[in-house]
């Protein structure tokens, strides 16, 4: 059997004491490594004249080290330098005051949504923050994610233990350097937002830009080891931010990115598109487009206009997406932010159902004006779509949609095409415009269209009202005058 690396290392002193003037615990340590004694090793320690004691010991660490409840520490030096024994020892000592990310517990088949945080909105908001921020992944499970995307939602569980320490052997080592400095990253961001201390060690020494240590240590073979202290300052960027710039994009870079926006691939004419690339990588993309002729929260902010006005005046940010690989490190405000001035209209509007989870818009210097519930015909649509069996968790499904539509007969599906002819919203009635000169139709059309539709075309018209029935979060920019 292969004796463990930890099994090779004896803890000789270890003593923690707490010093109330810093606000720090000084961890006094001492370890060295201890092996066993064999014929041969014997044979080897008398021909290079040493006692037995020297070739069984070989002191590796005797140190104090300052760590205080808030501190970001980071532990790296050479493969087999006693980095995880150290850990170890400090683990133990703390108890339930600590966690470490090799004991984070996870359901392997159940989606990822169902996992995290007490209600939905919780979930929603925790997986953001470490950025599995994709509708699609918060449907997925666990097993079905990349090493990336596992070490992130581990991540998340660790912070929603409530734990004051957070401890990582082996921290990152399995990524690609990038994912590993992305996590770095936000690992030490949420940390100091909720006032918690990390203890990460690791072989790998690029790390310290994005981590921003308090304590740093690094440990080389033998006594050898070098600690030291920095204010308690967190990482304003990513270091990858700074190999990103924002320049004019077209729809082949829109094309190349849109299978990773939940809304879907079509956009209404774009006015302006913007690409976010580092080096010859597309790392993001922001589409601009015409406004709607109506828009709720637009009131507020902004005189009725004529649409020529509109058109001339106002732009909607119509998508906005980020490459999962760079997600959670600022790059929608930076997009949204550095494009705004040059969008070509005075005023800029957004519409959002992510921004309630997600301010990056605001970040990026736009104002939250209203909150938009779903409206009153929307709701009568959703009441007769319970009644008929429907989750409405399950609207944007259109596999769980056609399932369940062929599963009801003609009188049945009569109350929801009323439902749909009484509603008239303008996206609905938008599915059955027959001329660009008129993107809404007309009424007598939509009515006679939703009396013929069948069930492909009613489908359409759920996902829809699955959509409308999201809340949404409207948001306003207006270019400042000078």
């Amino acid at each position: 059997m292969t004796r463990r690396r930890s099994e090779l290392f004896r803890i000789t002193k270890f003593r923690r004491v707490y010093n109330r003037e810093e606000g720090k615990f000084s961890f006094n340590i001492s370890y060295e490594t201890h092996t066993k004694v064999t014929p041969r090793s014997l044979v080897v320690a008398e021909a290079f004249g040493l006692g037995i004691d020297d070739a069984q010991r070989f002191k590796v660490l005797d140190a104090e080290l300052k760590i205080g409840p808030q501190d970001i520490v980071y532990i790296t030096g050479d493969s087999g330098s006693g980095k995880s024994v150290l850990l170890r020892a400090i683990r133990a000592d703390l108890g339930e005051e600590a966690i470490d990310l090799s004991e984070v517990a996870v359901d392997p088949d159940k989606p990822l949504i169902e996992t995290v945080g007490a209600t939905v909105e919780e979930g929603l908001e925790l997986l953001s923050k470490v950025g599995l921020n994709d509708a699609f992944l918060f449907l997925r499970t666990y097993n079905q994610l990349s090493d990336g995307q596992k070490y992130r939602y581990r991540i998340a569980k660790l912070v929603e233990s409530g734990k004051q320490w957070w401890l990582m052997d082996e921290f990152a080592a399995c990524l690609d350097r990038d994912t590993a400095k992305i996590i770095a990253y936000n690992l030490q961001k949420l940390a100091r937002q909720q006032g918690k201390a990390v203890i990460a060690a690791t072989t790998h020494s690029d790390l310290q830009e994005d981590l921003k240590p308090t304590v740093l240590v690094r440990k080389r073979f033998g006594e050898e080891i070098q600690i030291n202290y920095y204010p308690n300052e967190s990482a304003t960027e990513c270091s990858l931010v700074k190999e990103m710039k924002v320049e004019e994009g077209n729809k082949e870079d829109w094309r190349r990115l849109s299978g990773f926006h939940y809304r879907g691939h079509n956009v209404a004419v774009p006015r302006k598109i913007f690409r976010l690339v580092r080096k010859d990588e597309l790392c993001g993309v922001i589409v601009y487009s015409y406004p709607p002729p109506a828009c709720y929260g637009r009131r507020i902010v902004l005189p009725r206009m004529t649409i020529q006005e509109l058109n001339k005046k106002l732009s909607i940010i119509n998508r906005v997406v980020i490459h999962p690989k760079y997600r959670t490190i600022g790059l929608g405000a930076k997009l949204i932010r550095e494009t705004l001035p040059i969008a070509g209209t005075p005023y800029v509007e957004m519409i959002a159902v992510m921004a309630k989870y997600s301010p990056f818009a605001e970040k990026a210097g736009m104002q939250r004006i209203a909150q938009q519930q779903a409206v009153k015909s929307i709701l009568a649509v959703s009441k007769v779509l319970l009644a008929l069996g429907f989750d409405l968790q399950f609207l944007g499904s259109e596999r769980y949609v056609r399932a369940k539509l062929e599963s009801l007969n003609p009188v049945q599906i009569g109350p929801l095409k009323e439902a749909f002819i009484k509603s008239k919203h303008t996206r609905f009635k938008k599915e059955f415009a027959v001329s660009r000169h008129q993107p809404f139709g007309k009424t007598d059309d939509y009515i006679n269209s939703i009396q013929n539709a069948d069930n492909i075309k009613i489908g359409k018209l759920i996902k829809l009202a699955g959509m409308l029935l999201q809340t949404k979060v409207y948001l306003f920019w207006e270019k400042a005058v000078k």
